[in-house]
């Protein structure tokens, strides 16, 4: 009978086995997420111009870290996984910085913004300030 249980056991070495956090780390982790939620509204009291979004993104950033290590057990599990939701994260934040510099250079392509394109079109005809007479019906 005990060869069997060494054999066995000697077989699932490789198993994952769960890990229980104490209570305290629980409460210490939402302690610091309630803390630093403070810190958000208290920060957005504040005007840093420019580094408005860096400043509230850090903020932000440090939070989500702080769920995904302890609630999410990536502190505890392989760091492959931690690899590849940090290189999601890397491709996640490359498209949002395209999109932003892509965004702020579009005025510079329209020279002719809010002009006229057909300047004898017919819609220009019409007064801007005179407003079409009510249509009677039967007359």
């Amino acid at each position: 009978m005990q060869h069997s249980s060494q054999s066995h056991s000697l077989r699932n070495t490789n198993t994952h086995h769960p890990h229980i956090l104490p209570l305290k780390l629980y409460l210490m982790v939402g302690g610091a997420l309630l803390f630093l939620t403070v810190i958000t509204v208290w920060v957005a009291q504040f005007d840093f111009g420019a580094l408005n979004l860096i400043v509230a993104m850090t903020v932000a950033t440090i939070k989500a870290g702080l769920v995904a290590a302890f609630f999410m057990h990536l502190y505890y599990d392989n760091k492959f996984y931690t690899a590849i939701l940090l290189i999601g994260l890397v491709a996640l934040a490359v498209f949002i910085a395209f999109t932003m510099i892509d965004g702020k250079s579009r005025t510079g392509i329209y020279e002719n913004e809010m002009q006229e394109i057909r300047k004898k079109s017919k819609m220009y005809d019409a007064k801007p300030n005179s407003t079409p007479a009510p249509k009677t019906e039967g007359k």
